[in-house]
């Protein structure tokens, strides 16, 4: 049986992939459990001794100063959760929820948030069953923390949210499938938990909504930044570029290391190209335009951008985030702010910017194909243009992508709006910042699929003569299910599979048995 052990301290992006891919079961380490038990005890002690602690003998936000009898513990902490599930909208992809579920376990269990291991235990168990809340998209300001979808996932702990025992988290989320939690923790030998003091705040005061998006977004981001490289090779192929600006002499006097990866990914890419040796002798062009000439500093810099975000992002994964926070070893409390959202809505808002990026430069290179002006290959890439449209749309759609990306890419960090009652009166909207990136992440992958539809289908002009062996590997397996077009023919099929190809690795992973990529 697959495992991933958590322990507070050593998830990262890689885990989270493969939590994400491979279902493994969770599980706590010894020490974590010694933590846990050591946090809790330390909040039964304040309880008996009449200690004023905010959230656990007080009310919340600005009834911080209201004193509640310890008879009201367990109330306090339910009333919480009810009123707080205050979410509106589509419900968060299973993918984002089951990420969310193990990010607040990871940081519940370094023992500074005063959680009773029973209660984590409940939350693991629910992992581990693939019961997951059905939890609205909408409602978080991004500090305190995420506290209106953490709400939602702490009803279905209570036995009083709906949920879904899930077999594909990629799955849409079908509303009619959703059933209570009470009856879906039944049915797997699981009991709905009664909240003690502390545990309702411990469980929703947090950033794992907004980090759960950024940690999905930083896993295929990783991807696509080199899947960018593979997409833009190909067209460099179909354009009949010169390689001259990949030549790394020059990429060293700058030297960036994302643009030399991608400069080192070009000439690999294109490397033993018939294609490039047919015209490389006397060839009249002394430059390409920038969306050709320019890819190792565009890319590199998104990929700078994006290596940055996926290291602040595995700092937020194994902290902790909510408030007061408990100190065992000193028996001490500090009432702070760790569950503001401003870090992940920060780079958030700068993987954006990245990917935004990466489908601009994209979608020039499309236009270039198309244009017979420009590409020197027939119009719209069709033979008997006129009758037959070509690729015409395709390029349509593309641009149509990329300017959402631009409404999209507007920094939601910078606004901040005050709620309770001018208590919380800045907050973060990284939780608005994590969801309009994942929507760009989405395009940008449409567009480079667009981009290897067209720049395969421009190879088409050029044969017999083939690509170098990495651009040759995409090219083939794009072939494998996507033909030819050699007339007009219902073009978002074509597209849809190629998506596919993009959203699974596939090409990417067929380029990688032929050439190394940085």
């Amino acid at each position: 049986m697959k495992k991933l052990v958590i322990d507070g301290r050593s998830l990262d992006l890689n885990k989270i992939e493969f939590f994400l891919k491979q279902s493994p079961k969770v599980e706590l380490t010894a020490e974590a459990v010694k933590k846990i038990r050591a946090g809790r005890n330390l909040i039964e002690k304040w309880i008996n001794s009449g200690e004023v602690v905010y959230g656990v003998t007080t009310g919340f936000g600005e009834f911080a100063n209201v004193k509640i009898s310890a008879e009201n513990n367990e109330l306090l902490q339910e009333n919480l959760i009810r009123s707080h599930s205050a979410g509106v909208g589509e419900p968060l992809p299973f993918f984002i929820v089951k990420t969310m579920m193990l990010l607040r376990a990871n940081a519940l269990i370094k023992g500074h948030s005063g959680i009773r291991l029973e209660t984590l235990e409940l939350l693991i168990g629910m992992i581990n069953n693939n019961i997951l809340p059905v939890i609205p998209s909408q409602g978080s300001v991004g500090s305190s923390g995420d506290l209106t979808p953490l709400s939602h996932l702490a009803l279905a702990m209570i036995g009083e949210g709906e949920v879904q025992i899930v077999k594909d988290i990629y799955e849409p989320v079908n509303r009619k499938k959703s059933i209570k939690s009470s009856s879906a923790l039944k049915r797997v030998g699981l009991s709905p938990v009664k909240l003690g003091a502390k545990e309702g705040l411990a469980l929703i005061n947090g950033t794992q909504m907004m980090t759960a998006f950024a940690s999905y977004i930083c896993v295929r981001a990783r991807k696509l930044v080199k899947l960018a490289d593979v997409a833009a090779a190909l067209s460099h192929e179909a354009l009949r570029g010169t390689d001259k600006a990949y030549d790394l002499r020059l990429h060293k006097l700058r030297p960036y290391k994302g643009q030399l990866n991608s400069a080192k990914n070009m000439a690999r890419l294109i490397k033993g190209s018939e294609i490039r040796a047919s015209h490389k002798s006397g060839d009249p062009r002394v430059q390409d335009s920038y969306s050709i000439r320019c890819i190792p500093q565009v890319h590199g810099a998104s990929r700078d951008a994006v290596n940055f975000v996926c290291k602040q992002i595995e700092i937020e994964i194994n902290s902790v985030t909510d408030n007061p926070l408990i100190f065992p070893e000193q028996g001490d409390h500090i009432e702070g702010g760790n569950f503001h959202g401003q870090p992940v809505a920060l780079v958030m808002d700068f993987m954006k910017i990245a990917l935004s990026e990466l489908a601009n430069i994209s979608e020039r290179r499309i236009e270039r194909l198309v244009n017979g002006a420009l590409s020197g290959l027939p119009r719209f890439l069709t033979n008997n243009g006129g009758l037959n449209s070509g690729l015409m749309i395709a390029q349509y759609t593309a641009a149509s992508l990329v300017s959402e990306n631009k409404t999209l890419a507007h920094p939601a960090s910078v606004d901040s709006i005050p709620t309770s009652a001018n208590q919380e009166d800045h907050n973060s909207m990284g939780s608005i910042a994590a969801r309009h990136c994942l929507k760009i992440l989405e395009n940008v992958e449409n567009v480079l699929a667009i981009e290897l539809l067209t720049a395969a289908q421009g190879i088409e002009f050029l044969k017999p003569l083939k690509c170098g062996r990495g651009t040759n590997a995409a090219y083939n397996e794009i072939r494998k299910i996507v033909p030819p077009i050699k007339k007009d023919r219902i073009l978002y099929k074509d597209i849809q599979k190629i998506f596919r190809l993009v959203r699974n690795n596939t090409v990417l992973q067929a380029v990688e048995k032929e050439t190394k990529l940085d």
